[in-house]
């Protein structure tokens, strides 16, 4: 079975977030990576070459295929930060529906920037997928 592209690394998360030109997005980043610090209680850790992970957990599919991941994440792409979070959490949907502007994939998070969202209502989706995470894979 393939190994895991995504792993965690030794890179600096502050030299990572350093190098983010634009000036909001890097301070939207280095004030997404404070609260989620917050949230897991765990310091930030680069997982490939672009996401900023806290936490990890070992899972196994039913499949067979198993390996490390990341509780909480995020990756500030080039249009928009991508916030990553456990799919369909039992109180998500009424949390997406107040949360502000943005877009959700499966299990994906989009955000432009955080003036664009209700930051309570973004740590609240966190805590909780952080939460769904501990239970799925305690």
């Amino acid at each position: 079975m393939a190994e895991n592209k995504t792993r965690r690394t030794d890179a600096s998360v502050k030299a990572y977030l350093s190098a983010i030109e634009d000036d909001g997005r890097r301070k939207d980043c280095v004030e997404l990576a404070e609260l989620m610090t917050r949230i897991t209680n765990t310091p930030p850790k680069m997982w490939g070459s672009s996401i900023i992970g806290f936490d990890t957990y070992h899972y196994k599919y039913e499949s067979g295929r198993e390996g490390d991941a990341c509780v909480a994440g995020f990756s500030p792409r080039k249009g928009d930060i991508s916030v990553y979070l456990t799919a369909n959490g039992a109180n998500q949907e009424n949390l997406l529906a107040r949360l502000g502007r943005h877009k959700m994939g499966k299990a994906c998070l989009y955000i432009r920037k955080l003036s664009d969202v209700d930051i309570g209502v973004l740590a609240q989706l966190i805590t909780e997928s952080v939460a769904e995470v501990k239970r799925r894979y305690p």
